[in-house]
């Protein structure tokens, strides 16, 4: 028999007594490998059963620690009385490896070992080739200005112009860490004495630069003890890495999506469909909605606010579909210490993602267009919501985010629809760079529907020093990537 869950994430059956003596494993995590083991809908006492059977605990003591662990979180979702697994989110990838399930990635192969290597004695002066050694994976950002500067005086051996000590530090990953005005806030008696000349002088002497060097010896110590990959075995690591993602974004690209909206939710009487890839809406009325939920075959992924609530009224089997939730990822969000919450709503993440005010209709003026058989006006407000789903569906793919802004609020919600290399705006910006094209951008609020790239401009795209792109208009300011609504490399370049 078929797992699909572990057939997706690409690892064998796991038993849950395998799982269960582990450290620091939880009920949520004992939930997870039960799915997989099934491959399919639990429901919680069937969860709690299983742990019965495998000794973990009763029953009884198992569903109260399982309702209260949260078990609706994704990957793991609620639909009535049963519990799914969506095999295709992140953290299933990620807990299936934190679990021990799935290997990692990269296969960490050492250099020669340097354990045996004396190490700096906090007698001696520090070197440059100690300093690079115990800063190789950064310079910790606890380490105060004062102690990283004593360490580059004490390796160069001499005194330094203040200037020259900020430029070194920087080029060892320490920007912010010290500047020229740090020696202001030095106190009275600091190990470093700044000369008139600019110059920066170890006091000698002090206690601090035995400290400073014990702290270098302390992190060429641990720095030696991490396994460092092979520079050779790294880049083909990094190259690998990239064409897998490369063929993973081309495989999304493919697939047909589909954004189903249903009304009402419990019993759905007008079904509307929106076919992402050709733009197209179409609404079934209560005679026609199955013929409707029988068009949901022909699409790789489906998308709506409840999908597998509706899926399952629509009768309709989607496990071998791939399944984006639309809805709120989270019910509230504490304001302030006070205990002030705010509940947030589906209107809320739409209006502050999209910049739609009013994105939905309210459903007692649907339910009364509904009861008087009104179908032109409840069909043109459903397209009228599905429309709005899509503006969130598509900003949620281009950024992996939606944005919640309210009053003083502007935070960032993750988009669980969204697969990592699917049409993202960084992949989008990188590839523009690379052939040297510009980029057609949508900023503000959602593109319209009838001609969306009606208010396209075109952007130069740049790249900082860790490979992100930023975009600058024709002016040459910078616009903020999260305020990108639609973006695409200009048709003929």
């Amino acid at each position: 028999m078929s797992n699909l869950y572990c057939e997706v994430l690409g690892i064998d059956v796991p038993k849950l007594e395998d799982v269960m003596g582990k450290s620091g494993v939880g009920f949520y995590a004992l939930m997870f490998v039960v799915l997989l083991e099934r491959g399919g809908p639990v429901t919680l006492l069937e969860v709690a059963q299983r742990f019965e059977e495998a000794g973990r605990c009763s029953v009884e003591k198992a569903l109260a620690s399982l309702k209260r662990c949260r078990p609706g979180t994704a990957p793991i979702y609620r639909d009535g009385e049963e519990y799914s697994l969506d095999p295709h989110d992140r953290e299933a990838d990620f807990l299936s490896f934190r679990l021990g399930l799935s290997g990692p990635k990269v296969q960490r192969k050492s250099v020669e070992s340097q354990e045996s290597k004396p190490l700096p004695s906090v007698e001696d002066p520090l070197t440059i080739a100690y300093l690079e050694e115990a800063w190789r994976n950064g310079i910790p950002n606890s380490t105060s200005a004062q102690r990283l500067a004593l360490c580059i005086l004490d390796a160069h051996g001499e005194a330094m112009p203040g200037s020259a000590v900020v430029a070194f530090a920087a080029a060892q990953g320490g920007w912010g860490l010290l500047s020229l005005d740090s020696a202001k806030y030095w106190r009275k008696g600091a190990a470093i004495r700044v000369a008139e000349d600019g110059y920066w002088h170890i006091v000698v002497g002090h206690d601090a630069l035995r400290s400073a060097r014990q702290a270098v010896r302390s992190q060429v110590e641990s720095a030696r003890k991490r396994p460092m990959m092979d520079p050779v075995e790294l880049i083909e690591w990094r190259l690998r890495a990239q064409a897998e993602a490369d063929a993973e974004a081309k495989a999304l690209s493919c697939m047909s999506r589909v954004i189903v909206h249903g009304f009402p939710t419990d019993n759905p009487q007008v079904l509307t469909l929106l076919d992402v890839g050709e733009h197209e809406i179409k609404t079934y009325t209560k005679d026609t909605i199955a013929e409707g939920a029988k068009r949901l075959a022909d699409y790789d992924i489906i998308a709506g606010v409840d999908v597998r609530k509706l899926m399952r009224v629509l009768k309709f089997d989607a496990s071998a579909k791939r399944l984006g939730e639309l809805g709120p990822p989270q019910k509230t969000m504490s304001l302030n210490r006070q205990g002030r919450t705010l509940k947030i709503t589906l209107d809320l993440i739409v209006s502050g993602t999209c910049g739609l005010s009013r994105p939905f209709g309210a459903k007692k003026t649907m339910m009364g267009y509904l009861k008087e058989n009104k179908a032109t006006k409840l069909r043109r407000r459903m397209e009228s919501d599905v429309k709005a789903l899509y503006a969130l569906y598509q900003y949620g793919r281009l950024h992996g985010c939606s944005r919640l802004r309210w009053g003083f609020l502007d935070e960032l919600l993750n988009a669980p629809w969204a697969a990592v290399h699917d049409g993202r705006l960084n992949r989008i910006g990188q590839q523009a760079f690379q052939v040297n094209a510009p980029l057609e951008v949508v900023v503000g609020n959602a593109p319209g529907w009838e001609d969306p790239w009606a208010r396209g401009q075109i952007v130069t795209v740049e790249l900082d020093g860790h490979g992100w792109p930023f975009l600058l208009d024709h002016r040459g300011n910078l616009i903020d990537n999260l305020d990108v609504q639609a973006a695409r490399i200009p048709p003929g370049c």
